[in-house]
């Protein structure tokens, strides 16, 4: 039997045309959505939980990934399947962390917007810093993340803009 399950950590980004993306219904649960529709003028500001952490800027650090580079890793990892792997698990993420702060400065230079922000109190049980360690998915399925946090937001923005009130 094979399996393969893949762990991706927080995908971010759209189609680099603009025309494929994420639009959450309601409020956004994840945070670049979320800046995302701040941006765009749908949200008044970003709630940062936790500005007190042991990170560079006090906020909380996470791996982001562009969702292309998620889909890429699928087709690497069906390669894989065809080959009688077994059971696999691969971490698909960057290897390095951006912290809250980090993603709004770089998608208000995308988007040349100002994103309002509030600092909140941490939530329960939240880590300081989480990320992958993508390097057995680099040596088994040849995959490597191509794509930088300059393009995640570029490529998010060209979305949101093109979709300001919900994909039509």
């Amino acid at each position: 039997m094979n399996i393969i399950l893949l762990r991706y950590f927080n995908p971010v980004g759209a189609h680099k045309t603009g025309l494929i993306g994420e639009d959450p219904i309601g409020k956004p649960n994840n945070l670049m959505p979320y800046i995302a529709q701040v941006a765009v003028g749908r949200l008044p500001y970003v709630n940062i939980f936790g500005t007190d952490y042991d990170t560079p800027d006090g906020t909380g650090v996470r791996d982001y990934i562009h969702v292309v580079d998620v889909a890429i890793g699928h087709i690497a990892a069906m390669k894989q399947f065809e080959m009688n792997c077994g059971l696999k698990i691969y971490n698909l993420g960057t290897g390095k962390g951006y912290s809250v702060l980090e993603m709004i400065k770089t998608l208000e230079k995308a988007s040349g917007k100002i994103i309002s922000y509030k600092e909140c109190s941490r939530c329960p049980g939240d880590l300081a810093t989480v990320y992958a360690d993508p390097t057995l998915a680099a040596q088994e399925l040849g995959w490597t993340v191509q794509r930088n946090l300059d393009e995640m937001c570029k490529d998010l923005w060209r979305w949101q803009s093109n979709n300001p009130n919900r994909f039509q």
